[in-house]
C-alpha cells in the first residue's frame, strides 16, 4: 500500500504553481510537451476528487479557466451514447472479463472515438489548463501511458496535469503503486516542480 500524502499541503503548492503566468504560458519547458503528472495514494481517491474540485474553483476565481478531462465520465458518456445505459451492464453479465474488456476497447477506440471526443471538449471549452482525472477508474481498458501518448496531439495548447493514483518515477508510471505501465518519460513530475 502506498503512503498517503498530505493533500491539503500538496494542493496549496499546486495552486501556487498552476496560477503562475510562467507555468500557464508553458515557459521554460525546453521544447518539451506541457504534460505534468501529480501522484497520490490510490486510497485517497475520494479526497482527491474533492481537492481537484476545490482547486478548479480557486483557479477559476483567479480568472484561470480549467477543463477537467474526467476519463471515467467521458467513457461513460460515450458508452451510454453508443450502447445505451442498460446495454453496458447486460454485456458485462453475458461476457467473461477478457471479452468484456475487448468489447469496451473496441467501442472506445482511442484514435477513432476517445481522442476525438476529448479534442471536441477541448475546442469547445477554450481552457488555459487541462486536468486529467479518473485514470484509475478506467484501468484496464484504458492505460495511462496510451492516454498520454495520444493526448499529445489534442492537448498541446495549454498545460495538462494528470492526477495519477500511483507513482511516477520520471521514467515509468506505476498505477496503484503496483502495476508498472509501459515506460513514459515525456511528462514532468509536478511533485518535484520548483517555483
Amino acid at each position: 500500500m502506498m503512503e498517503k500524502v498530505n493533500l491539503a499541503s500538496k494542493f496549496s503548492d499546486l495552486l501556487a504553481i498552476l496560477q503562475m503566468q510562467k507555468f500557464l504560458r508553458m515557459e521554460a519547458l525546453g521544447g518539451e510537451i506541457p504534460f505534468f503528472i501529480s501522484t497520490y495514494a490510490p486510497q485517497q481517491e475520494l479526497e482527491l476528487v474533492k481537492a481537484v474540485h476545490g482547486l478548479v474553483n480557486k483557479l477559476e476565481t483567479k480568472g484561470i479557466k480549467v477543463l477537467e478531462i474526467n476519463l471515467w465520465q467521458i467513457v461513460m458518456d460515450i458508452l451510454e451514447r453508443e450502447l445505451g445505459p442498460s446495454e453496458i451492464f447486460s454485456l458485462e453479465e453475458q461476457m467473461d472479463k477478457d471479452e468484456f474488456k475487448q468489447a469496451l476497447q473496441s467501442v472506445l477506440d482511442i484514435n477513432e472515438v476517445l481522442m476525438p471526443e476529448i479534442h471536441q471538449r477541448i475546442e469547445q471549452d477554450q481552457a488555459q489548463l487541462y486536468f486529467v482525472t479518473g485514470v484509475g477508474n478506467v484501468y484496464p481498458f484504458l492505460r495511462s501511458h496510451n492516454i498520454l501518448n495520444n493526448l499529445q496531439n489534442v492537448a498541446k495548447d495549454a498545460p495538462t496535469v494528470m492526477f495519477f493514483p500511483g507513482r511516477y518515477t520520471g521514467q515509468s508510471l506505476e498505477l496503484f503503486g503496483l502495476l508498472k505501465d509501459d515506460n513514459y518519460y515525456r511528462a514532468f513530475n509536478l511533485d518535484n516542480y520548483k517555483l
